[in-house]
Formats: structure tokens, C-alpha cells, sequence
């Protein structure tokens, strides 16, 4: 079992989204892995990410691998994280 699994909440912490969280979708191999925001929500898109450019969390939704964003925004709905996803997180280097 891996922190990267699909339905791990993360923070990005590098590039122009860095503080934005996203949820993992798929995983790539052991260092990329595919996130979303949902776009919609938070504008981070779906896109293929390295791993140490995220901070995983201990929450997890309940999704899986290779979900559509309809669904993952749902999953957010239930777990009541919408809000928690349109804010930022500041960044402590």
C-alpha cells in the first residue's frame, strides 16, 4: 500500500499551484502520479504530477482509479470539502 493510491487528498507545493489541493486519480508508476482539483472547484486541471511535488494527506475519498471529475466532486460534496478545496494553504519552506 502506498501514501499515492486514488482518492488521496494532497496539497501541491510546487509551481503556480503550489498550496492548491487536488485529489490523486491514477497512479502512474512510483514517482507520477494523475491529479485534479477538480478544475471547476479550484482550477488545479487534470494532469500527470511527480510525487514530490505533493504532500499527501491522511484523508482519503472514496473514488476510483481514473474517476471523471463529476464523480470526485461529489465525493467532495459528501465528505463536505468543497469549501476547504477553493481555499489555499499557505506553504511553510
Amino acid at each position: 500500500m502506498s501514501l499515492f493510491e486514488p482518492g488521496r487528498i494532497c496539497v501541491k507545493t510546487m509551481g503556480r499551484e503550489a498550496g492548491s489541493f487536488c485529489v490523486i486519480i491514477e497512479r502512474e508508476d512510483d514517482r507520477y502520479v494523475t491529479i485534479t482539483g477538480p478544475q471547476r472547484i479550484n482550477g488545479v486541471r487534470r494532469r500527470r504530477c511527480n510525487t514530490r511535488h505533493l504532500e499527501p494527506l491522511d484523508e482519503m475519498l472514496e473514488i476510483s482509479a481514473g474517476a471523471e471529475d463529476e464523480e470526485i466532486i461529489n465525493a467532495l460534496e459528501e465528505a463536505d470539502l468543497i469549501e476547504q478545496f477553493r481555499m489555499k494553504v499557505r506553504i511553510e519552506e
